[in-house]
């Protein structure tokens, strides 16, 4: 199968990859009201379609945070993607620098913080949940800074994890000790491509960025069994100034959902925010990122940088998004799919498809910048 688009890549992946890891990136929380929700908003926004323009010399390339793109999309972090393909972060990394868009490495990733580094001569952003254990956290901001990680994403919508019924039915949470490991080791055999790649020639097969403190017990289980026990409930908007204390560059917190949380975000100096319901993964029934990112672009786009992320599958998601007021946009699932169908050349060849699919999207709608496309680009 040759893949056209984002979701013949989440095709690709669904055959790949074992069952735990196929619906840890496909599945939302609870009844995935928002997951669909996210997809089917972004789907139901309708392009102005304007024709008679010169839009013979398109620029789909804008300026974030002090450093010029070629497109307005980042690779969004994703936890475990690295188990999807040999070293995964290392590879999307790769692919994305290649095409001059930001990679974002997650704190629970494969690959830690060096070795995306060393894989890479880019520099890439870091996302970082609050953490009861700041002498941790302290560490790992000193490990980006080292690495020379050009903005940090401080993900605020996750004081604690929301409840994910497909990784209970798969295996992946809930399975303790030997029979869950079983479980887990059967599904990857029935998928020999992956357990080649992966299974035995992906090793370590541990979180990275995690692993020192979790020492010798490193499994699946134990990592789920720390992340409740070590996410901070307790987090307040005081306590971004320890964040800051820490950490000299931009600064975006990402899982605004909420005008008067942008405001706030804007109040005390945060450089950008994602607009986010986490895909879906955390409070169910909430609105999608299209429906609440209107009203907190206005409410601060002139204070911040505002991205978003969130159901986006095509490049006419992205333009959706920046018409609705988004300056940047987050690829998540999109990004991992691919990676998990092709590899790295997988991930280029996706962020090649978002391009064109761009381009016509703004051809068609009579837009030859990012900065043209706006609300005005959309049918009321």
């Amino acid at each position: 199968m040759k893949a056209a688009s984002a979701l013949d890549y989440r095709e690709l992946a669904r055959r790949r990859l074992p069952r735990f890891l196929f619906d840890y990136i496909d599945g939302g929380s609870y009844a995935e009201v928002t997951l669909r929700r996210n997809v089917a908003d972004l789907e139901n926004i309708a392009l102005r379609q304007r024709v008679l323009n010169d839009v013979s010399a398109i620029d789909p390339s804008v300026r974030l945070f002090g450093h010029r793109q070629a497109l307005p999309v980042i690779l969004a972090p994703v936890g475990l993607a690295g188990m999807n393909a040999r070293r995964g972060e290392v590879q999307a990394a790769r692919a994305a620098a290649a095409a001059g868009v930001p990679f974002c490495l997650s704190t629970v990733s494969a690959c830690p913080i060096d070795e995306v580094a060393r894989g890479t001569e880019t520099p890439f952003w870091f996302q970082l949940y609050m953490i009861r254990d700041r002498g941790f956290m302290k560490d790992l901001l000193a490990q980006a800074k080292a690495a020379q990680c050009s903005a940090l994403v401080f993900t605020v919508d996750m004081p604690v994890p929301g409840a994910r019924y497909r990784d209970y039915h798969s295996g992946l949470a809930g399975a303790s000790g030997a029979m869950g490991n079983l479980r887990r080791i059967w599904q990857g055999a029935m998928h020999p491509r992956w357990a080649w790649d992966v299974g035995i020639h992906g090793r370590p097969h541990q979180l990275g960025n995690v692993a020192p403190v979790l020492g010798k017990d490193s499994g699946l289980e134990d990592f789920f069994a720390w992340m409740r026990g070590n996410f901070d409930p307790t987090v307040t908007w005081r306590d971004l100034d320890f964040i800051r204390a820490e950490w000299d560059g931009p600064l975006i917190i990402k899982g605004i959902l909420d005008r008067d949380d942008a405001i706030t975000a804007a109040d005390i100096g945060a450089d950008g925010i994602v607009v986010s319901n986490h895909g879906g993964r955390q409070l169910d029934g909430v609105p999608s990122t299209a429906r609440a990112l209107p009203a907190i672009a206005a409410a601060v786009g002139t204070r911040l940088t505002v991205l978003a992320d969130g159901g986006v599958r095509s490049g006419l998601d992205v333009v959706r998004l920046l018409a609705l007021g988004a300056e940047g946009i987050l690829l998540g699932r999109a990004w991992v799919y691919a990676l998990a169908g092709g590899g790295q050349a997988g991930v280029a060849h996706l962020l090649q498809l978002i391009e064109a699919e761009m381009r016509v999207a703004m051809a068609l709608t009579g837009c030859t910048s990012v900065a043209d496309m706006d609300h005005s680009r959309l049918v009321d």
